[in-house]
């Protein structure tokens, strides 16, 4: 059923849809491929991660404009910005669906995390590469769903919160084991434990997560 059914539909990512579409799809892809021992399902998979998440979560190192995303038919800045929900001022750790919802976001921002932690026991830890990429991501909008006030340039002023249980696994990766501080990312985290089960597949991640340093 893995082999056949599900991992077919999932191995491929959709690469002109939002990004929690293939991130989501990666995190399953990586998931199934280890159970198969799939080798070449697991490299596909994983270079789909590779280059999905730069151009998901922006960095001011990556240059004026995010990235585009691969595979995809976005390739003028005109239909970036509109790929981008309208926004068109880009800081350290804004998403592609941050002025979409808050939701979608922590949907991606949870599986991009599931993907790194998989891979790391896999053998190849992306914390180093993706370390600022992840603070930064996290830390943005940790904040604003603590409250903060949400300036005119940001999704013309208004965003839509409710992150969900997103930050669990990326803030012990980061903090517990790497050390590196977060704390409007630890306000949130730990002013919400214990994460519940509030969509599809994040589950139970203060039990799993929480302070453990493996």
């Amino acid at each position: 059923m893995l082999r056949d059914v599900y991992l077919p539909e999932v191995v491929d990512g959709k690469p002109n849809s939002n990004g929690n579409w293939e991130l989501i799809m990666m995190d399953a892809a990586v998931g199934i491929s280890v159970h198969l021992d799939d080798r070449a399902a697991y490299d596909k998979a994983m270079a789909i991660y590779l280059g999905r998440v730069p151009a998901y979560f922006y960095l001011a190192s990556d240059g004026p404009q995010p990235k585009y995303p691969p595979r995809s038919s976005i390739d003028t800045k005109n239909e970036l910005i509109d790929y981008w929900h309208g926004q068109d001022t880009f800081v350290n750790g804004l998403a592609q669906e941050t002025c979409r919802d808050f939701g979608h976001t922590g949907m991606a921002i949870a599986a991009t995390m599931h993907v790194a932690e998989t891979s790391r026991i896999q053998g190849r830890d992306l914390y180093p590469e993706f370390k600022d990429r992840f603070r930064q991501a996290l830390g943005f909008h940790a904040g604003y769903e603590l409250g903060a006030p949400v300036p005119s340039w940001l999704c013309g002023g208004s965003l839509h919160k409710g992150i969900g249980p997103a930050t669990e696994v990326g803030y012990n990766a980061l903090h517990t084991r790497l050390g590196v501080g977060m704390e409007k990312t630890r306000e949130l985290t730990e002013g919400r434990r214990p994460a519940g089960t509030e969509n599809h597949f994040e589950a139970w991640e203060t039990l799993t997560h929480a302070e453990n340093p493996n």
